[in-house]
């Protein structure tokens, strides 16, 4: 019986033992490593890849947001200001593409290829766009009618800012021209050359317009 009761107390020691040391492996000098290098060589991105305007912070170059009015439409939904660049829809929330963005609920519609529902939605996406850019409806791009695998994409393609830039200049009383130069200044190319393709952040963009438009 002695015996047992040692050869039981030599066990729990050494699972104590092992539940310290991993404890503090695991728990605190592995999260510390990681921790300390990821902020000495990824220091923009270990921190949210943050970005500021006048001294504040306005959001991450990783994660879309909003540009909207204070006026809703019929169904409720917030309607977009004409004075800004759009993301592309997004189905990353409880209601519809205009209540869009909801950092607490990433992801997609997971709608098929053939779902009527996603074919309708992307009818109406197209016919809106058009309208509120006064353009043919044959001239919006397809992110501008398909929302992004995560729901909070920050960036649209070059041609969808593009058909946005004489919207957005007339709505804050500037030069076209100047606009469409803005959009141009802020295509990023694809990464390393060749992988993915040519992008505009929006958020980036639409700093840069507050500030032609102060100027």
């Amino acid at each position: 019986m002695n015996n047992s009761v040692r050869s039981t107390a030599r066990l729990m020691v050494a699972g104590l033992r092992a539940l310290i040391a991993l404890t503090l492996v695991c728990g605190v000098i592995y999260p510390l490593v990681v921790t300390g290098i990821a902020q000495a060589a990824f220091h923009d991105k270990a921190n949210g890849s943050e970005i500021k305007a006048d001294g504040k912070s306005v959001g991450s170059e990783r994660l879309g947001q909003t540009y909207v009015l204070d006026k809703k439409d019929k169904d409720g939904n917030p309607l977009p200001d004409p004075k800004f660049f759009q993301p592309r829809p997004s189905a990353a929330g409880p209601n519809t593409e205009n209540t869009q963005y909801h950092l607490l609920v990433s992801g997609a519609s997971n709608l098929a290829a053939d779902s009527k529902v996603l074919l309708t939605s992307v009818q109406q996406r197209r016919a809106d766009v058009a309208a509120f850019n006064g353009v043919s409806p044959a001239a919006v791009p397809v992110d501008a009618l398909t929302a992004s695998a995560s729901g909070v994409d920050p960036d649209i393609s070059p041609e969808y800012a593009r058909l946005q830039a004489d919207r957005v200049a007339k709505a804050n009383h500037l030069d076209a021209e100047k606009v469409r130069k803005l959009v141009e200044d802020h295509v990023d190319g694809r990464v390393l050359g060749f992988m993915g393709e040519e992008r505009v952040n929006v958020l980036k963009l639409n700093i840069a317009l507050r500030e032609l438009a102060k100027a």
